[in-house]
């Protein structure tokens, strides 16, 4: 493990909720959106997106570590993919003046709901600020470790 191990985990962390929190505005932005993809040529409303993440895999020194009885070093995280939410159903809002009404006057919007989402944002933003005070405290660390040479 190098000096820079810490470093390399809390930065790959910064990086999910980084990307996390821009899948999450995505999904705010389109939160009207009635035509965002075309299937059979038919356009279908939005459908709110969800970030998965997964431990990066280990080096060899970890696995020789787990092998040996010690207890192995955390690699840091990623992002394994950005899926639609398939399962929440599209919301039926009665308009029949909007232009993508269906016969009966219903349009389907998207199945993103605004609350969950600034939930779900907050969590992000309060996660990536632990992970630059974690960031900056093990740079400190290191900078007074080279002021010791001095």
């Amino acid at each position: 493990m190098s000096i820079f191990h810490g470093m390399n985990t809390t930065a790959s962390a910064l990086t999910a909720q980084r990307l996390r929190m821009d899948v999450i505005s995505s999904n705010m932005a389109n939160v009207d959106t009635t035509r965002s993809k075309l299937v059979n040529g038919e356009w279908q409303a939005y459908r709110r997106k969800t970030v998965t993440f997964q431990p990066l895999e280990g080096q060899f020194s970890n696995f020789l570590n787990v092998a040996k009885g010690n207890q192995g070093v955390g690699n840091g995280v990623k992002v394994a993919s950005i899926n639609e939410d398939l399962e929440t159903p599209l919301k039926l809002v009665y308009d029949p003046t909007h232009i993508d009404a269906n016969a009966e006057g219903y349009v389907e919007m998207p199945n993103v709901d605004p609350l969950r989402e600034m939930v779900d944002l907050i969590s992000a933003t309060r996660s990536y600020e632990a992970n630059v005070t974690v960031f900056n405290a093990n740079k400190a660390m290191l900078t007074k470790a080279l002021e010791i040479g001095k």
